[in-house]
């Protein structure tokens, strides 16, 4: 897998060989990160379900002041323990926790998160539920799956798209501003 762009542009980062993972393909990050915007500086990014840290390291590659990496499995942590030791990047802390734990014991804010787990598993409902606090204001939340996830208020969905089999939407949490272009990002 490629980084897409930003300082660590065209570099490849390992991916744990483990049948759940399936790292966002580059079309859906690039259309991701225009989204975004191309410049992090200054922005607290959390990787939920990290599984490669593709979206992670992406957002490390285009300035990121902190990235978290959430995973669980022992072989998908050790490989984002390698990439972030090739990568020299400081500002990536890596979790080894489940999702859900890990947003109800954290007191972090952030202002992107990246929400793309295991892609059978309905998470996004648990997820819904226990995110806010930790959003900060104008925070944009990326969801990826098999279909979108119902964005009901307080949720707004500012984007949508599907690439194949992936369904990806970015959402914000509570105040919303039809202009797509509020808050940090």
């Amino acid at each position: 897998m490629r980084i897409i762009a930003g300082e660590h542009r065209r570099r490849l980062i390992g991916v744990a060989l483990r049948p759940q993972l399936r790292p966002t393909p580059d079309r859906v990050r690039e259309t991701l990160f225009n989204w975004l915007g191309q410049d992090l500086h200054a922005l607290a990014c959390l990787d939920l379900y990290a599984g490669s840290g593709a979206l992670g390291f992406e957002a490390v590659s285009r300035g990121a002041r902190l990235v978290i990496l959430v995973e669980h499995d022992r072989a998908a942590l050790a490989q984002l323990e390698r990439n972030r030791a090739a990568l020299g990047a400081r500002q990536v802390e890596i979790v080894a926790d489940d999702a859900l734990r890990f947003l109800e014991r954290s007191r972090a804010s952030f202002d992107v998160v990246f929400v793309d787990p295991p892609f059978r598993q309905n998470a996004w409902p648990a997820v819904a539920l226990r995110l806010p606090p930790r959003l900060a204001p104008g925070a944009r939340v990326y969801v990826e799956g098999p279909r979108p996830v119902a964005a009901s208020a307080p949720w707004h969905e500012l984007r949508r798209g599907r690439a194949g089999e992936v369904s990806y939407q970015l959402l914000q949490w509570g105040a919303h501003d039809p202009s797509g272009v509020s808050g940090n990002v």
